[in-house]
């Protein structure tokens, strides 16, 4: 089993309430490190916005798109 194939299988284990608290996580550690580096925050609200772009792709696809 690849790694890849054993991460599908460990996150198929999750429930709803589980990947809204790993989403949770995420935006924890994004307030921590933006709290812990100030300097973060100076970024251009655009590079923001086209990473938020990139990372909607494929979810996207995969919810709408994908048969």
């Amino acid at each position: 089993m690849t790694f890849w194939e054993n991460m599908n299988a460990r996150v198929k284990k999750f429930n709803i309430l589980d990947v809204k608290l790993a989403q949770g996580i995420g935006i924890f550690v994004a307030l921590i490190l933006a709290k812990l580096i100030p300097g973060i925050m100076d970024i251009n609200i655009w590079w923001f916005v086209a990473l938020l772009v990139i990372c909607t792709i494929r979810p996207f696809y995969v919810f709408f798109i994908k048969k």
